[in-house]
């Protein structure tokens, strides 16, 4: 069983949800108690997701499957050790970085953008839905 049933979530939808498009946008718009993040229905509806092609869903997708895959090899680790930023796996780092250029390319922006550029753009769609 992967990680992914117990939050009853496409693989797509982990996917998107997990890049660091999804969490800039949570980092921006999510209300906070002391320093953690406070994730409310808000800040998932308000959310702009991509529209993939159905190729460039099927790599995010993917690239989702291989963060599973490696997170699998650390099944005696918490998600906290595996993401602290001195001690994530390297090949944890890479998987994460496939995908959020995976879902950067089905955005339509390119793979090496800023959090300030991401942020930009999700509210620019933002605006344009609800114009």
């Amino acid at each position: 069983m992967t990680r992914t049933a117990a939050l009853n979530v496409s693989i797509y939808e982990f996917a998107v949800l997990t890049s660091s498009v999804h969490m800039a946008w949570v980092r921006v718009v999510a209300g906070r108690i002391k320093s953690d993040i406070r994730y409310s229905p808000a800040v998932y509806n308000n959310f702009v997701w991509p529209s993939p092609s159905e190729k460039q869903k099927a790599k995010i997708e993917a690239t989702a499957q291989r963060i599973l895959e490696v997170r699998e090899k650390f099944l005696n680790s918490s998600l906290a050790d595996l993401y602290a930023p001195l001690t994530m796996p390297e090949e944890l780092l890479k998987a994460h970085k496939a995908n959020d250029a995976a879902v950067c390319e089905a955005y339509g922006w390119p793979k090496h953008i800023s959090e300030e550029e991401i942020v930009r753009k999700l509210f620019g769609l933002y605006h344009g839905l609800t114009a």
